[in-house]
């Protein structure tokens, strides 16, 4: 039977491939979002070959002490989450989770050798992400909704107060205050009251955006059989004076199955033909800090993945009021569509840069990847074979890791075996594999210690939580390798 399950992380880092998880939050409810059985709420220890960044733990107030303390294992959070909460006809549900906790849970999953992806997919399985669903609605459908706004940077340099789609805004606006934000259980119970509200006052939507959030159902909107049309397509890449909003269309295959190049059709084509292929790769390979020069150009494209959610919509629902509200009139979406396709050679070269960019950003090494516990995305799948020793290791007890020995086809899981019992399981470790993880945990934080203590200087000289800062101090004190 098909169930929501809400969730939501605390975790050690932003960076998705790294990050710990230090509070796991959920509710399952059925699919009139009533509660089901009672919240799930625990810390997870963290090692102690992990610096948190202290920028995280300002924000979540969860100490590394505090989940020594109180949190259970790594892997008995990744048991619980694959047995008890990853059960059949689950759809998860969360805020930005398909950018960031999905991915935190994949790699936390894959180095406690359980399935990084089943759970996404598996026995009528599925994952929602409401964020641009929040977008979308207040774009096309606002009524009901109180939106609330704060001070962003418009397109032109100038600052103004426009929709803030975060979680903790959304709540106060419309009455379910989130008074612990960032704490994981209370952002669950405000992402529940939040869905409750965008079924409550625009049912058609949600329904629809339900139906459609599949891969199939994202097919069904920008394809017409085989051939591209317009559709509107909310993403935080859009601009935030059109409700991160506008209408675009496809014009070639992304770098990788399931994924799309699309053109905003909020701009001509017939602007940017002159562009050389240097130019080209030049501003899709700009930097952040490059994007904000004036002399930067942009390109109207980029990638949608069908796999992730993406919050779409026919053209037939871009009302009077909806063009209005984003800036973007349905005459001047399909004159630009129309021109479009007038141009495939630029369009062949649009794509083959892009799948040119993404290689390169592939090959060039960069940071999340150079460790193996980060590398689960440049690696193949696990194969079958694999698969099996990963069951095992993840079903053994402390004393069967001993003799277990498994053999690996894959050579980052015999690493990633290592790691695991040094970890979790220490006594299941020969005195020639202690001083190996010894040898690479004292790398590690000799490396990183310096500028993290700096980092913790800085902070504490901006006035930032002194008791937060402390703990973190003697956290990193605590776990300086012995020469």
């Amino acid at each position: 039977m098909r169930n929501f399950f809400f969730y939501d992380l605390e975790t050690s880092s932003a960076d998705v491939h790294s990050a710990r998880v230090m509070q796991f939050a959920g509710q399952r409810t059925n699919e009139n979002l009533e509660p089901i059985g009672e919240p799930v709420n625990f810390l997870v220890k963290l090692s102690d070959d992990i610096l948190p960044e202290p920028e995280a733990i300002l924000t979540t107030h969860i100490t590394p002490q505090q989940t020594v303390a109180d949190g259970i294992s790594e892997p008995e959070m990744c048991r619980i989450f694959t047995e008890e909460i990853a059960t059949p006809g689950t759809i998860f549900v969360g805020y930005n989770s398909v950018r960031f906790d999905n991915a935190v849970m994949q790699h936390n999953l894959w180095r406690n050798f359980r399935n990084p992806y089943r759970w996404m997919w598996d026995q009528e399985r599925g994952y929602w992400d409401l964020l641009d669903v929040a977008r979308l609605i207040s774009a096309l459908r606002p009524d009901g909704i109180e939106w609330p706004t704060s001070p962003k940077v418009t397109s032109s340099g100038e600052r103004a107060e426009l929709t803030s789609y975060k979680l903790e805004h959304l709540a106060k606006a419309n009455g379910f205050e989130n008074k612990n934000a960032h704490d994981a259980l209370a952002d669950v119970n405000a992402l529940i009251n939040l869905a409750k509200l965008f079924r409550d006052k625009q049912p058609k939507m949600w329904k629809y955006m339900f139906e459609h959030r599949t891969k199939m159902g994202v097919k069904d909107i920008i394809f017409a059989g085989q051939k591209p049309v317009p559709f509107v397509y909310s993403s935080g890449r859009y601009s935030a004076e059109h409700y991160a909003t506008s209408v675009a269309a496809v014009i070639g295959d992304g770098p990788r199955d399931g994924a799309y190049i699309i053109w905003d059709l909020r701009y001509p084509i017939t602007d940017f033909l002159d562009m050389s292929d240097e130019q080209i790769m030049a501003s899709l390979m700009a930097s952040k800090e490059e994007r904000k020069k004036p002399d930067y150009r942009f390109l109207p494209i980029k990638k949608l993945t069908i796999n992730k959610c993406p919050a779409v919509a026919p053209l037939s629902v871009l009302d009077d009021a909806a063009s209005e509200r984003i800036g973007l009139d349905v005459k001047t979406v399909q004159d630009n569509f129309r021109e479009l396709f007038k141009h495939t050679d630029f369009l062949n070269r649009l794509t083959a840069a892009y799948q040119k960019r993404q290689n390169q950003y592939t090959s060039s090494g960069n940071d999340e990847a150079k460790d193996i516990e980060n590398s689960l995305y440049s690696g193949s799948f696990t194969s079958d074979y694999d698969e099996t020793q990963c069951r095992l290791v993840a079903a053994a007890t402390p004393d069967q890791l001993i003799d277990l020995n498994p053999v690996f086809q894959d050579e980052r899981l015999s690493e990633l075996y290592l790691r695991y019992r040094a970890r979790s399981f220490p006594n299941t470790l020969t005195d020639e594999e202690r001083e190996k993880y010894d040898q690479y945990r004292a790398a590690k934080l000799k490396e990183a210690l310096p500028k993290y203590f700096e980092k913790i200087a800085n902070l504490a000289a901006q006035g930032k939580d002194d008791f937060i800062l402390g703990e973190l101090q003697l956290w990193a004190e605590s776990i300086i390798p012995s020469d």
